[in-house]
């Protein structure tokens, strides 16, 4: 799934490396406090281990927002991981395109920031996708792994729309089938989990590149994936909904034809992924597969 690092990305790493934890930055050798509560159990998941990846702690308007493992050799998200807010479904249309500036820069804030007028090539673009990656490309769209349709302050909704946040999706994939099951999963959640649904979106890939100038660029995903956890649900819930409680999966093929979106558990999500991308034989998603301990059940 992930490139084999050189001078750039060692560079990246170094650089992150002197980070200090918490609020003072968003790109984190080790997550803080205030970011692990969009983790279930306050755990990322387990098996994901690159030097390419950085863990961000994504930030806009002063407060955290979700969290993302960003590949700073492919420019891609590996995954979105956030909490389900009950939401109407209505996008936020008014939001300029952001970028993380620590991925490039210590010395930077360490929040999210739109990019700036006629920037040019700057020292960021070695470590994220920008606006360019994404031009004149007719296949691809912007896809989100965190959907604004999944949040429900403006703000939350706002910072969904970084770079750090979004893969290139064929759009007939990412209007039609990926697009129709984000809002299946929003019904659902709003319907029948009763406390934090915590959530965790991330990709596969193959190889195949954007390229711009003759060079490679962004990571293209092969499957799109996600899986969801709420322990605190309706055990009234009609059965055909109820059985996918605690914690349900679904994945599809990043495709303009046959990328139908399949309905799946944790497990098999985890199988499928330890066969179809680089991830450790120990790889899951969230700690003892989202079943709590007796003294947590409502």
């Amino acid at each position: 799934m992930f490139t084999t690092w050189a001078n750039a990305g060692l560079l990246v790493v170094l650089l992150a490396d002197f980070l200090v934890d918490g609020a003072q930055g968003s790109v984190e050798k080790d997550l803080s406090a205030e970011c692990r509560v969009f983790l279930y159990m306050g755990t990322p998941p387990v098996g994901l281990e690159d030097h390419s990846l950085r863990k961000i702690c994504q930030r806009y308007n002063g407060k955290p927002r979700f969290v993302t493992l960003y590949d700073t050799m492919d420019h891609v998200p590996v995954y979105s991981a956030y909490t389900f807010k009950r939401s109407d479904g209505e996008k936020r249309v008014d939001v300029p395109w952001m970028f993380e500036p620590q991925l490039a820069t210590v010395s930077a804030t360490g929040e999210m920031q739109a990019f700036p007028r006629g920037y040019g090539h700057q020292n960021f673009e070695d470590a994220q996708a920008v606006l360019e990656d994404y031009d004149n490309v007719v296949s691809y769209e912007r896809g989100h792994l965190n959907p604004d349709e999944h949040q429900a302050d403006p703000d939350d909704k706002a910072a969904t729309y970084t770079l750090t946040n979004v893969v290139p999706l064929a759009r007939e994939f990412n209007i039609g089938p990926w697009k129709e099951h984000e809002h299946i999963i929003r019904h659902r959640l709003n319907n029948y989990c009763r406390g934090t649904a915590y959530v965790v979106t991330g990709i596969t890939t193959s190889g195949h590149m954007i390229r711009r100038h003759n060079i490679d660029r962004v990571a293209i995903p092969t499957y799109m994936w996600s899986a969801y956890c709420c322990i605190n649900y309706d055990h009234n819930a009609p059965y055909e909904e109820r059985y996918k409680f605690p914690a349900f999966a679904y994945y599809g093929l990043n495709a303009r034809e046959n990328n139908q979106v399949l309905e799946i558990s944790v497990k098999k999500l985890e199988e499928f992924l330890k066969g179809s991308t680089f991830v450790d034989k120990n790889f899951r998603i969230f700690v003892d597969d989202c079943v709590p301990p007796p003294s947590a059940l409502p």
